[in-house]
């Protein structure tokens, strides 16, 4: 049962391969949180390959389906198989600060009656949701969105608007990864929609846009901590936590706000996890449940 052993890695020629542990042969509905939210990770993972390696991904961990959307840049995937239908939006993967701050800064715009959203990440959306839209309209199967950083805030917006189209077509659930703050508190409240948003450590982009701009984040969050531990952290607890480590990182001579935003360690440490899990299961123990580890919404 443990996953960790029995990696599947899909590699093309130069390139870093993708380490994949999770199985979606079962309908999303059907895995535990963690299992599910492993398999969510690693789409979005997958979403920054381009067509080719993230149709062989996709197939390797249960998705006969990959397809890629790009419209005047922006991009996102939709991954589909006999059970369920996954878009992940594809965001980027910064390592200097300069692209962090390029990709949040923008003003708040004012949608309808909807409350404000940031107008780059709001944009973006605005290239792909027609295409998303069409797609859904005669759709049967359960839809799930996720994304990593721009990912995560498109993957939030267009979660927003297939909850309040006219469409059949109704999310399921939403995982976000490293997102940054998408809108005004209204709008972050405007539908009512199931949201995990996994906050790791020092991330910085889930810190930014500021809160004195007027952004909020919405979703019930999922911490992890400086030692890539799923834990119920806040306050004192996760201050403490994120300067042990910001004091881990300066040893190693890295800046963990930066390196805590990676996909890959996401993915992995929702991994590790899992494969806890899994050795617990085998032994008679039981699966992890979402009130050990998420902290609802009105707690932060």
């Amino acid at each position: 049962m443990e996953i960790l052993k029995n990696p599947k890695i899909i590699q093309d020629p130069g390139e870093e391969p993708l380490i994949l542990y999770s199985d979606a042969s079962k309908p999303l509905r059907d895995l535990s949180f963690l299992q599910r939210s492993l398999v969510l990770a690693e789409l979005a993972m997958i979403s920054y390959n381009d067509e080719n390696e993230a149709q062989r991904a996709a197939a390797a961990i249960g998705f006969s389906e990959a397809q890629l959307f790009d419209q005047k840049g922006a991009q996102a995937f939709r991954f589909r198989n006999d059970h369920d239908v996954v878009f992940a939006c594809r965001g980027t993967e910064p390592s200097e600060w300069n692209d962090i701050h390029a990709d949040v800064s923008a003003s708040l715009v004012l949608v309808s009656t909807f409350g404000k959203v940031h107008s780059g990440f709001n944009r973006e959306v605005d290239e792909i949701w027609p295409l998303m839209e069409d797609l859904l309209r005669d759709n049967s199967k359960p839809v799930w969105f996720c994304g990593h950083s721009l990912g995560g805030a498109m993957a939030t917006i267009c979660a927003y608007r297939c909850k309040a189209s006219p469409i059949f077509s109704n999310p399921t659930e939403l995982h976000t990864f490293g997102s940054p703050r998408v809108g005004c508190k209204r709008y972050v409240n405007h539908v009512d929609i199931t949201h995990y948003r996994w906050v790791q450590n020092n991330d910085i982009v889930t810190r930014v846009p500021p809160i004195w701009m007027g952004y909020r984040h919405g979703g019930n969050e999922v911490y992890i901590d400086r030692y890539g531990r799923i834990k119920k952290l806040t306050g004192l607890w996760r201050s403490r936590d994120r300067w042990r480590g910001m004091l881990k990182g300066l040893k190693k001579w890295k800046l963990d706000f930066l390196s805590d935003h990676s996909m890959r360690q996401y993915a992995e440490n929702i991994a590790i996890a899992v494969d806890k899990e899994l050795t617990s299961l085998s032994k008679g123990g039981q699966v992890t449940q979402e009130s050990e580890i998420v902290i609802p919404e009105e707690s932060h």
